[in-house]
Protein backbone atom coordinates (compact mmCIF):
# COMPACT_ATOMS: atom_id res chain seq x y z
CA UNK A 1 0.00 0.00 0.00
CA UNK A 2 1.50 2.92 -0.95
CA UNK A 3 2.44 5.79 1.43
CA UNK A 4 -0.49 8.80 1.81
CA UNK A 5 1.17 12.59 0.23
CA UNK A 6 0.99 15.35 2.32
CA UNK A 7 0.30 18.38 -0.62
CA UNK A 8 1.51 21.97 1.29
CA UNK A 9 -0.20 24.49 -0.76
CA UNK A 10 1.55 27.03 0.07
CA UNK A 11 4.73 25.82 0.13
CA UNK A 12 4.09 23.95 -3.30
CA UNK A 13 5.41 20.89 -2.19
CA UNK A 14 4.04 17.14 -1.00
CA UNK A 15 5.66 14.91 1.53
CA UNK A 16 5.54 11.18 2.30
CA UNK A 17 3.80 9.91 5.45
CA UNK A 18 4.69 6.94 6.15
CA UNK A 19 4.60 4.28 9.28
CA UNK A 20 7.22 5.47 11.29
CA UNK A 21 5.14 8.72 11.93
CA UNK A 22 2.90 8.92 14.52
CA UNK A 23 1.12 11.81 13.99
CA UNK A 24 0.70 13.79 10.98
CA UNK A 25 2.85 16.61 13.03
CA UNK A 26 5.21 13.93 13.66
CA UNK A 27 5.49 13.55 9.36
CA UNK A 28 5.51 17.10 9.14
CA UNK A 29 8.68 18.00 11.82
CA UNK A 30 10.04 14.85 10.09
CA UNK A 31 10.05 17.12 6.58
CA UNK A 32 11.57 20.19 8.69
CA UNK A 33 8.31 22.18 8.02
CA UNK A 34 7.48 24.54 11.39
CA UNK A 35 4.46 24.05 12.69
CA UNK A 36 3.48 25.93 15.98
CA UNK A 37 2.04 23.27 18.57
CA UNK A 38 2.61 23.03 22.61
CA UNK A 39 0.34 19.24 23.25
CA UNK A 40 0.43 16.71 20.79
CA UNK A 41 -2.57 15.48 22.38
CA UNK A 42 -5.20 17.31 21.11
CA UNK A 43 -5.78 19.63 24.31
CA UNK A 44 -4.61 22.96 23.29
CA UNK A 45 -5.42 23.21 19.72
CA UNK A 46 -2.03 25.20 18.79
CA UNK A 47 -1.57 22.90 15.35
CA UNK A 48 -4.66 23.68 13.96
CA UNK A 49 -4.32 23.65 10.15
CA UNK A 50 -6.71 24.02 7.34
CA UNK A 51 -7.45 20.52 5.41
CA UNK A 52 -8.05 21.55 2.07
CA UNK A 53 -8.60 18.20 0.32
CA UNK A 54 -8.61 14.46 1.96
CA UNK A 55 -9.39 12.90 5.18
CA UNK A 56 -7.60 12.10 8.80
CA UNK A 57 -8.26 9.92 11.01
CA UNK A 58 -7.83 10.59 14.83
CA UNK A 59 -6.00 7.90 16.77
CA UNK A 60 -7.29 10.06 19.91
CA UNK A 61 -11.05 12.58 19.56
CA UNK A 62 -9.21 15.86 20.07
CA UNK A 63 -10.64 17.92 23.17
CA UNK A 64 -9.68 21.45 21.96
CA UNK A 65 -12.38 22.92 19.08
CA UNK A 66 -11.87 21.64 15.91
CA UNK A 67 -13.96 23.99 13.20
CA UNK A 68 -14.97 22.40 10.14
CA UNK A 69 -12.41 21.74 7.72
CA UNK A 70 -9.85 22.00 10.30
CA UNK A 71 -7.84 19.49 11.65
CA UNK A 72 -5.40 18.83 14.87
CA UNK A 73 -2.22 17.20 13.48
CA UNK A 74 -0.94 16.06 16.83
CA UNK A 75 -3.06 13.59 17.07
CA UNK A 76 -4.26 12.50 13.12
CA UNK A 77 -2.88 10.49 10.30
CA UNK A 78 -3.78 10.98 6.83
CA UNK A 79 -6.05 7.98 5.65
CA UNK A 80 -4.84 8.99 2.18
CA UNK A 81 -3.47 11.72 0.34
CA UNK A 82 -4.62 15.16 1.58
CA UNK A 83 -3.82 18.61 0.90
CA UNK A 84 -3.34 21.29 3.83
CA UNK A 85 -3.16 25.33 3.38
CA UNK A 86 0.25 25.61 4.79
Amino acid sequence: MAQPVIHLRQHGSALSCGGAHRSLLDALEAHQVPVEFQCRSGYCGACRLRLLAGEVKYHQEPLAFVGRGEILPCCCLPVDDIELEL
